[in-house]
């Protein structure tokens, strides 16, 4: 403290210094510590995290505050954040050596909202992977920020608290584990469905499945042909429950990817196995993983440990809890069943 009872100035190195050095100390006694770790000086880098951010921004309350949080979460000051069903819980270096902790509680997304959002959804959402990266179009996007009725929180949505003496309703703590979260989205955007407390797989599989209704309505007749679940979860990255017949005019079109689809979904692929164990499909593999963690395997340890890419996990998966080998313990975690 300087002699006129206020902190002394540290530098941008000195701070990020002090954060690393108390990072290091919690990690002896924290098992799972997890830091937000800014590359840059970009806060966000994907739709989600960025959208996140904005979202935040546009809001008066916030805005002419919750700017004070950006230097602290680059030089490292969030030393640990954690999401979970409409909690944030974190660990924020301020000018004491004792981390202050910030709790931030955030309201599920409105039915009416989702409702709405789902059949917005329909013929614009092609399959969780697409949801997960962003890639759907523009429209679909201001559909979810939209002020107020979108998948995002308002300020009345949100209520926070931190440790520290701050008098002011968002301290710089508060404001750095915000930005923290839209960081914690870049790796892992199903974090902001478990935040919401909102299924994705409901928001993709109905609106896939309305889409997929609305084409057999206008169709001029059926055809007996009836498609596999496989074709299915190839043409749209998940996993689907009705069984739809094709009209003559979709069925030649359709039945030509069915071909490719089943070529590749009939040939077990051999993924390389640990030392001292024989080779497995992917299958096998990603079962035996979720039935070997009685915690719960996420989607990014089964991302880790196979080397495959998300929408195949997803796809695998889905089936497996179809098929009750496995089951849902919670959004984007697996278990025995």
């Amino acid at each position: 403290m300087s002699h006129w009872g206020f902190p002394e100035y540290e530098t941008v190195a000195e701070k990020k210094a002090k954060a690393a050095k108390k990072l290091e100390q919690l990690k002896k006694k924290i098992q799972g510590i997890t830091p937000v770790i800014i590359q840059g000086n970009t806060l966000a880098r994907t739709w989600w995290g960025k959208s996140w951010n904005r979202n935040l921004e546009r809001y008066a309350d916030y805005s002419n505050r919750i700017g004070r949080g950006k230097s602290y979460v680059r030089h490292g000051a969030v030393l640990d954040l954690k999401i979970e069903g409409g909690q944030v819980t974190a660990l924020v270096q301020g000018t004491r050596a004792k981390p202050y902790e910030v709790v931030i509680r955030i309201s599920p997304v409105k039915k009416v909202n989702w409702d709405q959002i789902r059949k917005q959804c329909q013929g614009e959402l092609r399959s969780l992977p697409d949801l997960l990266v962003g890639k759907f179009p523009k429209a679909l996007g201001e559909i979810f920020l939209a002020e107020g009725k979108g998948l995002f929180p308002t300020p009345k949505e949100i209520c926070f608290d931190c440790s520290c003496p701050d008098w002011a309703s968002m301290c710089k703590h508060v404001a750095a584990a915000l930005y923290g979260i839209g960081s914690r989205l870049d790796e892992d955007p199903l974090l902001f469905f478990t935040l919401r407390q909102a299924d994705t797989e409901e928001l993709v599989a109905r609106a896939v499945q309305e889409k997929k209704g609305d084409l057999l309505a206008r169709a001029d007749r059926k055809s007996s042909r009836v498609m596999e679940e496989a074709d299915l979860s190839t043409l749209f990255g998940i996993d689907m429950d009705v069984r739809p017949d094709f009209s003559a005019a979709a069925k030649s079109q359709v039945a030509s990817r069915s071909s490719r689809a089943k070529k590749a979904a009939s040939a077990p692929v051999a993924v390389q196995a640990p030392e001292g164990k024989t080779a497995r499909t992917a299958t096998a593999l990603i079962e035996e993983i979720v039935r070997q963690t009685p915690s719960g395997t996420t989607v990014a340890m089964l991302e880790k440990a196979t080397g495959f890419p998300r929408a195949k996990i997803y796809a695998i998966t889905s089936r497996l809890r179809q098929q009750g080998r496995i089951s849902y313990v919670a959004q984007g975690v697996y278990g025995r069943p």
